[in-house]
């Protein structure tokens, strides 16, 4: 049996995260006992909650412990099974960490997934039909709640969630803007995604320059926002909202590498009597098989366009994460791990 590749947390990060807080090792690939399922990675998905967990803090997960293989959504192979559901061959998916294979207990609930690549591919079971496709759908259908006619704002709108839920919205017949960085991803959320409009905050000289900008694009004010960033894009989205709109807080990217995140426009919620609801996709798996039929239905049919970026090979994931963390991919950031 061949050695297992993992890379770990080596510590903490002091600011922004770097790779020496990465390291890699290799360790013997486990014997599986009863029960239990082997899994080859094939894809490994990156994401901006990792960053949270780096650290020590409190938050509404566990930090990551230092020494451990760091956290993450996989999809792989089956490479032997003790559990009579899973059979070698099998096209799983898992929380399987940045590692070449791991040992699923398959008694779990919720632990693997047996998933089919004859219509959707595999990698797409970690965007658009994973975790980020249902991130998105459930903070549109639960929080957001958009009606035909209404405005949605989506924040890193080219995205693996703001993606989604800017089809998702357009299907349910709203006016859909959406903030991206660089001319590039602005054309793609448009042209490809189908967006009413599209912001390049990095081309906005200052946060005036960057209301103008969405003032034009929603000249009927924002009913719904799907939040990824904070910072700057949200307030200034808080300045166009309309009586009674609804913000569903995704994420924060902004601020995780512990820069601070203004808010001038605070008094808007009030005055407007904004809902604004922070929201963990894991703690509603009550919703996740609705949301996974949906959503590969729309995949397979080809009605949900997505992109990917694809970095090659484990030892590249650290770079990729943080090339993630300041908006350099396009699209899913994955790693491919194996064939």
């Amino acid at each position: 049996m061949p050695m297992n590749q993992q890379i770990i947390l080596k510590s903490r990060p002091q600011g922004k995260a770097t790779v020496d807080n990465f390291e890699m090792r290799e360790v013997a690939v486990p014997v599986i006992k009863a029960g239990q399922v082997l899994v080859r990675h094939q894809f490994l998905s990156l994401d901006p909650y990792m960053r949270g967990r780096m650290n020590e803090g409190k938050s509404y997960a566990a930090a990551q412990p230092l020494d451990s293989v760091m956290i993450g959504g996989t999809v792989g192979v089956v490479e032997a099974s003790a559990h009579d559901n899973f059979q070698p061959g099998d096209t799983v998916v898992s929380m399987g960490g940045w590692q070449t294979y791991s040992v699923v207990d398959a008694n779990e609930p919720g632990a693997i997934r047996k998933v089919s690549t004859s219509h959707v591919p595999a990698s797409a079971y970690l965007g658009p039909v994973g975790m980020p496709g249902v991130t998105g759908w459930m903070g549109l259908t639960q929080i957001c709640k958009p009606k035909a006619g209404e405005t949605l704002v989506v924040s890193a709108a080219s995205g693996a969630v703001g993606s989604v839920v800017g089809q998702l919205g357009k299907s349910m017949g709203c006016r859909v803007v959406g903030i991206a960085g660089g001319a590039e991803k602005c054309l793609y959320v448009t042209q490809d995604l189908g967006f009413d409009a599209c912001i390049d905050y990095k081309a906005q000289a200052d946060s005036k320059s960057l209301y103008g900008a969405l003032k034009a694009a929603t000249p009927d004010g924002v009913d719904a926002y799907f939040e990824n960033v904070g910072g700057v894009i949200m307030d200034t989205v808080l300045a166009r909202t309309n009586p009674f709109a609804r913000i569903a807080v995704c994420g924060l990217i902004a601020g995780y590498d512990g820069a601070p995140l203004p808010m001038n426009n605070v008094t808007l919620i009030l005055v407007n009597r904004l809902t604004i609801q922070g929201f963990i996709v894991s703690e509603r798996m009550d919703l996740w098989p609705e949301a996974l039929k949906t959503l590969g239905e729309q995949v397979a049919k080809g009605k949900l366009v997505y992109r990917e970026t694809i970095t090659e090979g484990l030892a590249n994931a650290p770079e990729a994460f943080l090339g993630l963390l300041k908006g350099h991919n396009f699209g899913k950031q994955l790693v491919r791990i194996s064939a």
